[in-house]
């Protein structure tokens, strides 16, 4: 490996100690820690003189002016990806815990199902939303449902909550129409169908093996209480009934199926096919869900403008530090990326003498931990395959797209942006969270690789 390489690595690894150390052990604001953090990475590398090439210029030695906006780069990019998409899941979180509905979906499910069957509903609400919702959108959508049932049942409230976090990350990492696998789908010419089907057969085990088991573990070592919960129904505040509570959960799944659709049908007509993908883009199928539940959970159920105005300003304001740690985890990632990180793990990678699968793999995980990123890691890793599949004919494609969605959730850590909305979503510290988060997904990330390993050698 070269000088730069291994200078570059461990300058990496001891800035990552630094940025934990901070925040766990000196309890320093994390959005700090992570500016700081950016800055000493790009220090490092200024020091050791790397060079970069911005597009269209010349190769030039870094500055530190050019860390500085390698991390507002980054954190622009990542707030204007998923910012607006926070916002208005939180707006719809906000509205289901406020109006009962999140108790009454909770009670119609816990009442049909008994209640030693509850630990199976969040999986299974998990898997239906997150078949389309981006996480953080599942993660808002459900956390309402969450609290209200670890408060009724006395549960836990990691067993119910790790759970729902595996089947929606791995429904994100793994399955179409999330960004990351579509975008597989098309470097490597597979069937869609196909990918959609092993996702599930494959998806489901892994999200059961670090979601429910591993639940069982982690609550003999991690004692988390839930976050405060408290909706304000009065005794004569009329509760939206179950049939209207659901119809409001699913509609913005239901909005983001048409651009599925649209995408997956090959629509001819124009027109049609636009309509579809535009209603069914995240930020507006949450803006029309919004809209729709101010209705359904507010106007409906005899509450006044002035309270629903009130609510979706707290629900900004509850999720407004969450952002800026969001998008200083994206700024972060994007230094460590314009500093070498991603191309140097790309090419240790490259170097070993892998099966396709596991080489897709080591790809897509080895960028993940890099950049924080399952989307990024899923395209470069796709990238980087699409050559070695073209030597390599008896591959099974679909199975390699499982084995990069599972590799691009491995080992979530600090630079992603998903670890810092699950930290304050559910209230966790930083500890906590590396300690039932991170190893959730380092979990999804090694059962898929061998689940997929398994299934090419019985099947292919």
């Amino acid at each position: 490996m070269p000088q730069n390489s291994t200078f570059v690595l461990l300058l990496t690894l001891g800035v990552i100690g630094f940025l934990i150390l901070m925040v766990a052990r000196f309890k320093m604001n994390a959005f700090l820690a992570l500016m700081i953090s950016s800055l000493l990475l790009g220090a490092g590398a200024v020091w050791h003189g790397l060079t970069i090439t911005p597009a269209g210029g010349a190769t030039r030695a870094l500055t530190l002016t050019d860390t500085v906006e390698m991390f507002q780069f980054g954190m622009g990019k990542t707030l204007g990806s998923i910012g607006a998409i926070i916002c208005l899941g939180a707006m719809l979180g906000k509205f289901l815990a406020e109006s009962g509905g999140a108790e009454v979906l909770a009670k119609r499910f816990s009442a049909i199902l008994g209640p030693s069957r509850v630990g199976w509903l969040v999986p299974l609400l998990a898997l239906c939303i997150g078949l389309t919702t981006w996480f953080a959108v599942g993660l808002l959508l459900l956390l309402p449902i969450l609290l209200t049932l670890a408060r009724e049942t006395k549960r836990p409230f990691l067993l119910l909550a790790i759970p729902m976090l595996s089947f929606l990350s791995v429904m994100h990492g793994v399955m179409p129409p999330h960004p990351g696998p579509v975008i597989a789908v098309a470097k490597l010419n597979a069937d869609t169908g196909k990918v959609l089907l092993w996702g599930l057969v494959l998806g489901i085990p892994v999200a059961a093996i670090a979601g429910p088991l591993f639940a069982r573990i982690a609550i003999k070592r991690v004692s988390v209480s839930p976050p405060a919960f408290q909706a304000s129904v009065s005794a004569s505040q009329k509760l939206p009934g179950f049939g209207m509570t659901l119809l409001t959960i699913l509609l913005p799944v239901a909005l983001l199926l048409m651009g599925t659709i649209a995408e997956l049908a090959r629509i001819e007509n124009p027109a049609l096919r636009s309509a579809m993908l535009f209603i069914g883009n995240p930020t507006i199928a949450l803006i029309l869900a919004v809209l729709f539940s101010l209705w359904s959970l507010g106007v409906g159920c005899g509450r006044s403008m002035n309270e629903l105005l009130r609510f979706s300003e707290q629900s900004l304001a509850s999720v407004a530090s969450a952002l800026v740690v969001v998008g200083a985890g994206g700024g972060f990632g994007r230094v460590m990326t314009d500093v070498g990180v991603t191309k140097i793990m790309g090419d240790l990678a490259a170097q070993a003498n892998l099966s396709p699968i596991l080489y897709g793999w080591v790809i897509s995980a080895f960028i993940r931990v890099a950049t924080g990123s399952a989307t990024v890691a899923i395209t470069v890793a796709a990238e980087l395959l699409a050559p070695v599949l073209g030597a390599s004919p008896g591959t099974n494609r679909e199975l390699a797209i499982v084995a990069i969605g599972c590799g691009s959730l491995f080992l979530s850590h600090l630079n992603d942006s998903g670890f810092w909305i699950v930290k304050e979503c559910l209230g966790l510290s930083i500890s906590e969270t590396l300690r039932t988060w991170t190893i959730t997904e380092t979990l999804i990330g090694i059962a898929g690789l061998l689940l997929t390993l398994l299934a090419n050698a019985i099947w292919f």
